[in-house]
């Protein structure tokens, strides 16, 4: 009997022995998110407006984040319930350029879907100050699931503000505002605080930033597998990567991963492959949003059932017609001949028209109303069926005229364009004649 209970406790010792230690994780907060395991989508600026998000979630994204908005243009924005689709929309009312002729309409700064993206969404956030991450992070904390501080983008008109990857030249700073956003926003709202980031030139470089990262109370770092001077046609190097998933995991971190990864199949591959908790789809999905489906479960749509559906979450949420021909022209091949249809196409009627999606014409030419897009209006029935609207035809003909009288084209419209996330605003030069103005304003740049 002695013997018995000897050899149990030994087995039992040897077993404790070979048993991996627990690996600590912590705590998620109660409206906060797990990134563990999860095939996510990236945030990229226009190619990660509501639209794109619901379309990822659609073919299977386990979670989305919305594009980098600046902490300045979110401060003092005001919340709204859009009446007609439930969406919650944070606006502000644009400068307009000084003019008073024209009444001005307030800006969609951020749009979210509180019903299909509960739970899922992550909110990122470009800044380099503590006080105004704060500020800014409080006016969505309760309607997001997580706030993300890009500190990854290496585009100047991020860097030069000390955003972005500026932040990773800067470690005191960013390990401020990660410790704040924790304490004043995380905390209180019950919402998880993360950071993404690219690596350094040298692994000691990025094991010592990543140390000191993950001591700020964050649940979740993403390192993007380049360094700040490469673009993404250079291909990721993750060499370092197992090294950055071991020093998170120590602290209880969640790790993801971004950079070249194409699928769910991929991006659960090279999680097992580097021990990350998660990986992010960026380039593939701007592509097909159906690589968020394993091949077990269909793998990816065609290009029209993926256009359609998308089209049909862009009506649905009332989205920028700018935003929405963005991606179309990234969604439709370049070498079909749709893909021309729907760069011509200046409405959401039009482009249904163009692309057969006729089901959708009649929604599309109700957010046309909506959206003060009729008079671009090119195809169909009835009241819309004049191939250009009265206003571009007389733009057309005082056009005309001026060539007719110059011997050349007319004077160009001066404009001021600024954009702040996905809201763009046009001001026009209010001494350039009204027809040259409309004609101006129907070719504004996406």
């Amino acid at each position: 009997m002695i013997r018995f209970l000897r050899s149990k406790m030994t087995s039992l010792a040897e077993s404790v022995a070979t048993t991996p230690a627990q690996v600590p994780r912590v705590p998620i907060p109660p409206k906060g998110v797990d990134y563990r395991g999860k095939i996510v989508l990236a945030p990229m600026v226009r190619s990660g407006e509501l639209p794109s998000r619901l379309l990822a979630l659609h073919y299977g994204a386990d979670l989305v984040w919305g594009p980098e908005t600046i902490d300045r243009s979110l401060i003092g924005a005001e919340r709204r319930v859009n009446p007609r689709n439930g969406t919650i929309e944070f606006t502000r009312m644009p400068s307009n350029g000084g003019r008073v002729e024209k009444a001005a309409k307030p800006s969609v700064i951020y749009r979210l879907d509180p019903v299909r993206e509960k739970g899922k969404l992550i909110f990122q956030m470009g800044t380099a100050n503590p006080d105004l991450a704060v500020q800014a992070a409080k006016v969505v904390a309760g309607d997001v699931w997580g706030i993300d501080v890009n500190s990854g983008c290496p585009k100047p008109f991020s860097t030069s503000g000390g955003m972005g990857a500026a932040l990773l030249r800067t470690p005191d700073k960013l390990v401020s505002i990660l410790e704040t956003l924790v304490r004043e926003v995380g905390e209180p709202y019950q919402i998880g605080i993360s950071v993404k980031i690219r690596i350094l030139e040298t692994p000691e470089l990025t094991e010592a930033l990543v140390t000191r990262l993950v001591r700020t109370g964050i649940t979740g770092l993403t390192v993007h597998c380049r360094t700040t001077p490469m673009r993404p046609r250079e291909r990721a190097i993750r060499h370092q990567l197992r090294m950055v998933a071991d020093v998170c995991h120590k602290a209880g971190v969640a790790c993801l991963m971004n950079g070249d990864v194409t699928s769910r199949d991929h991006g659960l591959k090279l999680m097992e492959e580097y021990g990350v908790d998660g990986a992010m789809i960026a380039v593939s999905a701007e592509a097909n949003s159906s690589c968020f489906r394993s091949e077990a479960d269909g793998g990816l749509d065609p290009w029209r059932d993926v256009v359609y559906q998308y089209l049909k979450f862009c009506i649905e949420s009332e989205n920028r017609y700018g935003n929405t021909k963005y991606l179309l022209n990234m969604l439709i091949p370049g070498k079909v001949k749709e893909f021309k249809d729907a760069k011509q196409s200046k409405t959401y009627a039009d482009v249904c028209r163009r692309l057969k999606f006729d089901d959708l014409v009649p929604a599309a030419m109700q957010l046309d109303e909506i959206l003060d897009l009729t008079q671009k209006q090119e195809l169909g029935d009835g009241e819309h069926s004049q191939a250009v609207s009265k206003a571009v035809q007389n733009a057309k003909e005082n056009n005309e005229s001026a060539r007719a009288a110059g011997g050349g084209s007319s004077r160009p419209a001066k404009s001021n364009t600024t954009s702040t996330n996905n809201a763009t605003t046009t001001t026009v030069d209010p001494s350039v004649p009204a027809a040259a103005e409309v004609s101006q304003q129907s070719s504004v740049a996406v």
